[in-house]
């Protein structure tokens, strides 16, 4: 396999062809590891932004560590993949504290830091520090698997392996950062999933998959991933303007946002307020209540699929004493609009509170 000729056109169409991204041209590893965790899972044209806001609010690591994480998950509201937020957090603060702010500069001590995987490491260790190791994400997979003929699959331990030994072989010793940021943006724009433009792929000649018609058919990819269905059931409940909200516990979706008081049913079809145990424990207060059956709202997640109906409680002020000790038992708090406004919320509760406006 003729390597140096797949790895020097790489070289050559990257120059050319590269967008004009903010944390390239930089080896700070603050801002290469920022851009590399927002843009996990997430498109460019949708991570920019916050990229954008998270160097303007912390400039550097120290400045990112000392923030509560609420503030960090608000920033991060609408993002998704909440986890990437709060590791984020824990990182910075591994880096300020155990590395006197300084990110480590090898692939293994990087490794080390939490949240940040083979492919993240790579990336800072590359980018940042010109070590020879290869990234392997979903674009160097399908450039790899199509130019070279590889049917392994790639979501199988065996695959994976094979995959990273290759990328590692090819990577160019001398460019290994330029190499990586080639290959990546290589099968963002040219050797994408769909639509190939094949006609004026420079690699065409050497293709594997175009010479023997396997370009829809690269990479192998055998993982079905499994989707559950959960149905919730929200009590938005106001008195004076504050609003009952709860924190998300750790071991499930959306840990440390904040949402509202909720039932979960088995199905949509289930969703019963006659079920809902805090629907008669509210009847205490005398609300006025509003509840609409038929307007739910979708929110697709990669191994669930959640539909949730909101029943709304106004509460007299006569109750507030009594619904403030109620909430406090049950490890609720009432916000004012202002607080709920600040704190991080899944986009399902963002979508319903800018549907009451």
């Amino acid at each position: 396999m003729n390597f140096n000729h797949f790895s020097q056109k790489l070289l050559q169409w990257y120059p050319e062809n590269k967008r004009d991204l903010p944390w390239r041209n930089t080896q700070n590893p603050y801002i290469i590891w920022l851009s590399e965790i927002i843009l996990q899972q997430t498109r460019v044209a949708q991570g920019l932004p916050y990229f954008q806001k998270f160097i303007e609010n912390y400039p550097t690591v120290g400045d990112l560590a000392a923030s509560p994480q609420e503030e960090i998950l608000r920033l991060w509201q609408g993002l998704g993949y909440y986890s990437r937020a709060r590791n984020l957090h824990k990182c910075a603060k591994q880096v300020v504290d155990n590395h006197q702010g300084e990110f480590p500069n090898t692939y293994k001590s990087l490794l080390k830091l939490q949240g940040i995987g083979q492919y993240t490491a790579a990336a800072i260790a590359s980018f940042a520090y010109k070590e020879k190791v290869a990234v392997v994400d979903g674009n160097v997979f399908r450039v790899l698997s199509r130019y070279f003929g590889i049917d392994t699959d790639i979501s199988s331990t065996a695959g994976k392996k094979e995959f990273q030994n290759l990328a590692n072989q090819v990577i160019s010793p001398e460019q290994p950062d330029e190499y990586n940021q080639a290959i990546m943006e290589f099968g963002a724009l040219q050797c994408t999933p769909k639509k190939t433009d094949c006609n004026s792929c420079p690699l065409q000649s050497g293709c594997y998959a175009y010479n023997n018609d396997l370009v829809e058919k690269l990479p192998v990819k055998n993982k079905k991933i499994k989707v559950s269905t959960r149905a919730f059931l929200y009590h938005d409940i106001e008195c004076n303007g504050k609003t009952i909200t709860k924190t998300r516990g750790p071991k499930d979706i959306w840990e440390g946002l904040t949402d509202f008081p909720l039932v979960e049913f088995q199905s949509p079809e289930n969703i019963d307020l006659e079920e809902s145990k805090l629907f008669h424990e509210l009847q205490a207060f005398s609300p006025t209540i509003h509840f609409e059956s038929e307007k739910t709202y979708k929110h697709i997640l990669t191994h669930q699929k959640i539909f949730s109906n909101f029943v709304s409680f106004k509460i007299p002020s006569d109750y507030q004493k009594a619904l403030e000790d109620w909430a406090e038992h049950k490890g609720y708090l009432l916000r004012e609009p202002d607080e709920l406004e600040a704190l991080g919320k899944p986009k399902l509760i963002v979508r319903y509170l800018n549907d009451k406006k």
